[in-house]
């Protein structure tokens, strides 16, 4: 299996930058960017440093059915904290259980305290199947004898 830092590496062929949102911004804030990124997920930065994780999800759970406002509430008050991260050395196989054991559709990459950028679980589940497609031809060469 591949590393974070293959897939990252595949992932930025495609142009796809890292998009934060800072933690005294409002929900509604992070919602745009989201809705403008086409992600479902924003680190929460605060002096340069993930505090945290806002999600789709954050905002369903924690806004719309407690009946609060995106517009004057804060990210900080909202996001998943502690966050989980992942370094560039670890498999996706790995990550995958992370994501499964704890939930999660979100890995933040960080190295030496640096945002390098996000996994979600349908990039690691594109390199899984992709793995598995590549085993699956060795298997059939090989028993063809080629």
């Amino acid at each position: 299996m591949k590393t974070v830092a293959e897939v990252l590496k595949a992932k930025d062929q495609k142009n796809q930058d890292v998009h934060t949102i800072q933690w005294d911004h409002t929900v509604f804030e992070a919602l745009v960017r989201m809705s403008e990124k086409n992600v479902g997920a924003l680190p929460v930065v605060k002096e340069g440093v993930v505090v945290g994780i806002i999600s789709e999800r954050d905002y369903a759970r924690k806004i719309m059915l407690k009946g609060l406002s995106s517009v004057t509430t804060k990210v900080h008050e909202v996001m998943s904290s502690p966050v989980i991260t992942v370094d560039t050395h670890k498999k996706v196989d790995e990550c995958m259980n992370i994501m499964t054991d704890g939930h999660l559709r979100h890995l933040p990459v960080v190295e030496n305290g640096k945002l390098l950028g996000l996994l979600s679980i349908g990039d690691l589940v594109k390199e899984a199947i992709a793995s598995q497609a590549d085993l699956i031809k060795q298997l059939e060469q090989y028993i063809r004898g080629e």
